[in-house]
């Protein structure tokens, strides 16, 4: 360890003191691979630890760092980086969450190719639930990951493990993916910037889109500037996606003036089949940012989004349809938990003609959503319904109280899992029991620089960065 703790760097910080010296990247990755280690215990951030292979990774690094700097030198050349369980990385099995001996996958995918052509140092692959399915990260694979802020409580799901690694600092940043606010409801629960990019922004390759569309994969950092330039370092498409989105340059618009903005606060709860609220707590937290954004001279006004009963109709034969081709690939499907072969039996009921008519449903969905972006550049509302839950909220529940646990908890991100556009979520404060709360800022297509130039705008007030977990994981 030198006198900069790598543990307190951000993901450009962390570049920078590797290309300056004040960092090795043998050091800095064998440092956050010791502090995995110390961790896994009590916090249980990671599935998968390539150790041997990433201390290899970064003494290549060093030697690339050492020789003539060009101007071509990778961006991430030497940072330590975690991906989630459902992302391929060579030599490693991809078992999602899910128990069982899986093989080890010969490829990387292509977002983890684009990782390592900017010459980041994977370190491992971080737990998420079975298949992405809830928003709480546990299983019978590996047990409970905890909260970085609270050890009895979730960080949310299912890119929980990525949370619980970037706000403990085992890693700068990381990647998660978001199928229904994977990756903004647990930036929400852990004081992270959680970016849901446009579908197809970053790559699914080897799969052209991922559950039919409504996952894309994305980032999380404690900084706008870090999410964003991570962003721009994952995106781009294979030549089989599906989606295929024009670029933009995400990290160019942090900083930015996005001028005065007229913004909708959103509170209305989207459809659901069980009944909930918004916590009060979270509500004061949406309102700080509504008044935040009034301070900067934004206009925000109560307006709330058109969300059509059909957006339900429009998920659910992608999401099970999805969980279903998923199970395929499980090797003893008898070790998963009966919650998650009841939903993929479902799926296999929607692949024929709910699944096309879904797929047939987006357009006109976009069309009536979209409406308020006629009077409004951009949407406010929460990220979730409640702070997060305890981690054991889903122990013995059936299929239909798992639901009514995670729509209570988690009922607002999923409408823009089908219409495929971006929405960031911000840090929005904490409880009064020291919990993090977020809000989402959520736009229309392709409107991620537009999100973060506001989002960068709040952080410079608010500088939720600064507020870090004391590190109660840490073990000798």
């Amino acid at each position: 360890m030198t006198e900069t703790s790598p543990q307190d760097l951000g993901l450009r910080e962390f570049a920078a003191a590797l290309r300056n010296g004040t960092l090795t990247s043998a050091g800095a990755v064998s440092d956050a691979l010791d502090r995995i280690d110390a961790s896994q215990a009590t916090l249980n951030a990671f599935r998968v630890v390539r150790r041997d292979d990433a201390l290899a990774e970064a003494a290549d690094a060093d030697r690339r760092l050492a020789g003539p700097a060009t101007g071509d030198r990778p961006p991430l050349l030497g940072v330590p980086i975690a991906v989630k369980d459902d992302t391929d990385v060579a030599g490693t099995p991809t078992a999602f969450g899910c128990a069982g001996e899986f093989p080890a996958i010969d490829t990387d995918g292509e977002v983890v190719r684009r990782l390592r052509e900017a010459g980041a140092v994977i370190v491992g692959k971080t737990n998420s639930c079975e298949l992405g399915q809830w928003p709480f990260t546990d299983g019978r694979a590996f047990g409970y990951t905890r909260n970085p802020w609270n050890g009895e409580r979730t960080p949310g799901g299912s890119s929980g493990g990525s949370a619980a690694a970037v706000a403990a600092g085992l890693v700068p940043a990381a990647l998660g993916s978001d199928g229904a606010g994977s990756i903004r409801i647990p930036a929400a629960w852990t004081n992270l910037v959680g970016i849901k990019p446009q579908r197809g922004r970053i790559s699914t390759w080897p799969v052209a889109e991922a559950f039919y569309g409504i996952t894309v994969n994305g980032t999380l950092a404690r900084t706008v500037a870090d999410a964003a330039w991570l962003l721009d370092v994952a995106a781009g498409s294979h030549d089989g996606d599906r989606h295929r989105p024009e670029p933009i340059d995400a990290f160019d618009a942090v900083g930015r003036d996005p001028g005065r903005l007229r913004i909708a606060l959103s509170v209305r709860i989207p459809f659901i089949p069980t009944p909930t609220r918004l916590d009060p707590e979270v509500r004061a937290g949406v309102e700080r940012i509504a008044a935040t954004l009034g301070s900067l001279g934004h206009t925000v006004q109560i307006a709330e989004v058109p969300y059509h009963p059909l957006l339900g109709a429009s998920f659910l034969p992608r999401a099970t349809a999805g969980l279903h081709d998923w199970m395929a690939k499980v090797p003893d499907p008898a070790v998963i938990d009966p919650r998650t072969r009841a939903n993929a039996r479902t799926g296999r009921l929607m692949h024929r003609g709910p699944l096309q008519a879904a797929r047939r449903l987006e357009p006109y969905l976009q069309r009536h959503t979209g409406a308020i972006f006629r009077d409004f550049d951009m949407v406010l509302a929460p990220t979730t319904a409640t702070p997060p839950p305890p981690v054991e909220a889903l122990d013995g529940q059936s299929g239909w109280g798992t639901d009514k646990v995670i729509t209570a908890a988690c009922p607002y991100t999923w409408p823009w899992n089908v219409l495929g556009w971006p929405s960031v979520d911000v840090p929005a404060g904490f409880t009064d029991a020291g919990l993090p709360v977020g809000v989402q800022l959520m736009g229309n297509a392709n409107s991620e620089p537009l999100l973060l130039s506001v989002a960068a705008q709040l952080e410079q007030e608010l500088r939720w960065d600064k507020t870090r977990p004391e590190p109660w994981w840490a073990t000798n």
